[in-house]
């Protein structure tokens, strides 16, 4: 592998055929065709047949299996057959349920991609990151993740996060000089490696490794080799379908002996009467206990993925979709996720004058209509790193849009922004401040943008008249007024000043005069308001976060529905813990001037008084409260540091696909309670059925095929069709769920205790009342049929209750009609054909069908009693 961090940069630069104005789009192109993308080599493919295979890695499986063996020694031929056909399908339906999720999964794994910013054509663009090639020259500020390896062409005050590559904790600092000895990768301080972070600074760097070739593809493999976790809802199913396990072998345990006690009080014992007693139990094993269910869940989060994907909300964590039905706090930014992020300058204001500036968005084809002093538009325009161009007719930005609208206002200014930067020190959180060093007319000059308040306690001087004055109490204050003038219209306000400078060691922002401010707009996104009212009635308590001044903050959440009191950080820093929860107990839902450190005091905060958070951030500095929060959601517009630490990435900015997710969560949650409503109640009323006529002493009114088969038909089809079931339209009037609430609150526990106990009393009755003293052979066996279709029927009619007692609508879903429909026909087609005798049972008559419809209409009736007086659901309003 050639090393580029002894090269010089010009040697580099030759040796790809590129300048440090980029490639052309055509040698882009070429390179591309020849090199493939720059993207890592991922585990997508799956092995079919291994993952068939772990279909039958259950112990309830292997028992099945040997019952088949015992079955053929025994010359049960057709019960053996029977078994090993439900089994294989039993089998197939899993296999083809995880192999939709795992596509699912990996599909939704190559969504997650990286932006890069990328010379070509001599601009600055914007570009999927798998699109670069060796050659091309990219730009880099904080924030930002490294895309590919590069070698640094030019580097101000560059830090970087290197430790995902070489384990160094702390930022790294870079430069462009040539290293002319061979050393390991941890100290190239001049090169740029794939998946580090640009912590502070900025960069320029041309591409010399993509892909594969890259230091982090050799190491590729680590990450290929990733074993994915169980999600914490698929944790707490496995953990409650074990308990569920437990006491349903126990239950069986206890009808193998009963049962068998029987049987050889009657008959004696033979190897026919024991396989039958054992299968009856296995078989009671495998109807009750929901082995799909964990795949059942999993398609439900993956559908539900895909769907928030359709909302502009990119899932990087599939956990996080569970946790959506619980969060009660929105802790929100304003620019771009409030706010349009469309930043327009409307006024430009100086000590002598002011001027109005028309149009809106980044337009930059007008004409200013008053005269103002140049200087203010000149140091927004160079004291900047954003870009403007014409895509497809329409002006567009790469870079900071606060920084953009500065460019706008300067064109509008007929601005000759061409001078070329020397220095330049970034801005950051901490000073709110950003400046560079050129030269202009043989001069060194200091050019700065920044907070009013941070730029006036730098400033020696002013600019009035036309002339450099010392800076007095009267004109700031002046100055401070016209601010909040500006802030109190929702405007947002930066102040500029300059200063000449000696050398470049005289690079510093001190002795600063102050020139002038531009005030500028980020209007209220239109479908806010709205959203803001659905979170109100979905329980959920909206704060808003800012860096913005106190009066804009304030001005911006009258104007969008955000009530309560405003904290600045300054207030804030000044508080301790216990005043700051007293504070946010008050009803604080503003904090204005805040640093991303108090983001994260905020969340921690609130956690502690049992809330669950999501947080949004698009900063570097953010990523932490972005890791603390229970869902951290990065803006599509922010950094990539951001959005690594984040569960959630909005594809586009907006408030409203913060709300359409959780929407979109708390249906996912109802859909996968529907399914494990709909398994555990139509399971507990087998084992009840069952149990109590092995108690009673009764012939089972159930065979272990029957059984078999019953788990067939009413546990996939119709499981699956509930994972796309829409959700309930009071869905966000009613309250989030509670954290710690297990998987069936104890009211949805009571239901299906209620039903499933209604069914079995239903059907015993009907199997007593059709087999009489049990001792007519034909008539048991018309009770069994009866009984056999009853329990598919009603666990099908399971399907439409429980959907009924979450309100949703009836005719909403079609897989579920499809499903009840494939159900009950196959269970016609194996009574009504010659299928009966394979299965042992008989065709039933007009009266016993008549019988079987009266008992699922009794069942219906008593489903609305329970919802409507019994167990009635929660209301939906808050």
């Amino acid at each position: 592998m050639d090393e580029y961090y002894n090269q010089d940069v010009k040697a580099v630069i030759n040796n790809f055929e590129s300048d440090e104005k980029g490639l052309s789009s055509g040698q882009a192109r070429l390179i591309l065709q020849k090199n493939g993308y720059n993207e890592l080599l991922t585990k997508t493919n799956i092995n079919k047949f291994k993952l068939f295979i772990s279909q039958f890695k259950s112990f309830i499986i292997y028992i099945l299996f040997f019952a088949v063996v015992l079955s053929f020694v025994v010359h049960e031929y057709v019960d053996a057959i029977i078994i090993l056909v439900i089994l294989i399908a039993n089998s197939l339906i899993g296999f083809f349920q995880e192999l939709s999720a795992q596509k699912s999964l990996e599909a939704l794994k190559k969504l997650n991609t990286i932006n890069a910013k990328v010379y070509r054509d001599g601009k600055l663009i914007q570009t999927d990151s798998k699109n670069l090639v060796v050659g091309d020259i990219i730009y880099l500020e904080a924030g930002d993740k490294v895309p590919a390896d590069c070698r640094i062409i030019e580097a101000n005050k560059l830090k970087v996060e290197e430790a995902a590559l070489t384990g160094e904790s702390l930022p790294v600092n870079k430069d462009v000089l040539t290293i002319t000895k061979k050393v390991q990768i941890g100290d190239q301080k001049n090169m740029l490696f794939s998946s580090t972070a640009i912590a502070e600074g900025s960069a320029k760097a041309i591409v010399v490794r993509t892909a594969m070739n890259t230091e982090i593809g050799k190491i590729t493999s680590l990450i290929r080799d990733v074993k994915e976790e169980l999600t914490p809802l698929q944790k707490k199913l496995d953990t409650f379908g074990k308990k569920l396990g437990y006491v349903i072998i126990g239950i069986c345990l206890i009808i193998l002996i009963v049962f068998g006690i029987e049987e050889y009080m009657k008959n004696g014992l033979t190897l026919v009467i024991l396989l039958d007693v054992f299968l009856i139990a296995v078989a009671l094993a495998v109807a009750a206990v929901p082995e799909g269910l964990p795949a059942v869940v999993t398609i439900t989060l993956s559908i539900g993925v895909k769907k928030l994907l359709k909302k502009k909300a990119l899932v990087r964590k599939l956990s996080s979709v569970e946790t959506l039905g619980s969060c009660d706090v929105i802790c929100t930014d304003k620019p771009g996720t409030l706010t349009q992020n469309q930043m327009t300058v409307l006024n430009a204001w100086t000590l002598n004058e002011e001027v109005t500036i028309d149009g809106v968005g980044y337009n930059p084809n007008l004409t200013l209509s008053n005269n103002i002093n140049p200087l203010l538009f000149e140091i927004g325009a160079i004291c900047n790193n954003a870009s403007l161009y014409k895509k497809n007719n329409l002006w567009v930005i790469s870079g900071d849009p606060t920084e953009a609208a500065l460019i706008v206002s300067s064109k509008k200014a007929k601005i000759d922004a061409s001078f070329k930067k020397i220095d330049e020190l970034p801005f950051d959180s901490s000073r709110k401040l950003m400046s560079v060093l050129i030269e202009k007319n043989k001069k060194l000059l200091t050019y700065t943008k920044g907070a009013p308040d941070q730029i006036l306690s730098h400033c020696t001087h002013a600019i009035l008249n036309g002339k450099k004055i010392a800076m007095t109490p009267t004109l700031k204050k002046k100055i401070q007024e016209q601010n909040d003038t500006f802030a109190k219209q929702a405007l947002r306000v930066l102040a500029f000043a300059y200063k000449e400078t000696s050398s470049k060691k005289d690079f510093k922002e001190s002795g600063l005069t102050f020139v002038g401010l531009q005030a500028m707009i980020d209007p209220p996104r239109p479908d806010v308001l709205d959203s803001i009212a659905r979170t109100k009635s979905a329980g959920i308590r909206v704060i808003m976060i800012t860096g913005d001044y106190k009066e804009t903050a304030k001005a911006i959440g009258e104007k969008i529905g955000i009530e309560g009191e405003i904290l600045t950080g300054e207030q804030l820093s000044k508080m301790d813990n216990k005043e700051l929860s007293k504070a946010l107990n008050n009803n604080t839902n503003l904090f204005a001037r805040v640093i991303p450190e108090h983001k994260q005091r905020i969340v921690g905060i609130l956690q502690n008084q049992g809330h669950i958070v999501a947080m949004t951030g698009d900063g570097v500095n953010d990523a932490p409260a972005l890791k603390k929060a229970n869902i951290g959601i990065a803006v599509g517009s922010g950094t990539d540091v951001a959005k690594e630490a984040s569960d959630f990435v909005l594809l586009d900015d907006s408030f409203t696909n913060i709300v359409n997710a959780i929407e979109e969560g708390r249906g996912i949650y109802d859909n996968i309670q529907k399914t494990i409503m709909h398994l555990l109640s139509g399971n507990l009323s087998e084992v009840l059925i069952i149990f109590l006529a092995v108690l009673f002493g009764w012939s089972l009114p159930l065979t272990a095929i029957m059984l078999l088969w019953i788990n067939l038909i009413t546990d996939g089809a119709p499981a699956l069709a509930l994972a796309v079931d829409p959700y309930s339209k009071d869905i966000m009037n009613q309250k989030p769920k509670p954290a710690k609430e297990g998987i069936l609150p104890a009211r949805k526990l009571a239901l299906i205790t209620l039903l499933g106990g209604f069914i079995t009393i239903l059907a015993l009755g009907l199997f007593k009342y059709l087999a009489g003293d049990f001792f007519d052979p034909q008539a048991v066996l018309i009770a069994q049929t009866s009984i056999f279709l009853f329990i598919v029927l009603t666990e099908t009619i399971l399907l439409l209750l429980i959907r009924n007692y979450y309100n949703t609508p009836m005719f909403s879903n079609i897989w579920i009609w499809l499903a009840f429909t494939f159900s009950i026909g196959l269970q016609f087609v194996i009574m009504y054909t010659p299928l009966r005798d394979v299965f042992e049972i008989a065709a039933l008559g007009m009266r016993e069908l008549s019988l079987i419809g009266y008992g699922a209409l009794v069942l219906i009736g008593f489903s609305l009693l329970t919802k409507w007086v019994i167990i009635p659901p929660q209301p939906s309003k808050n």
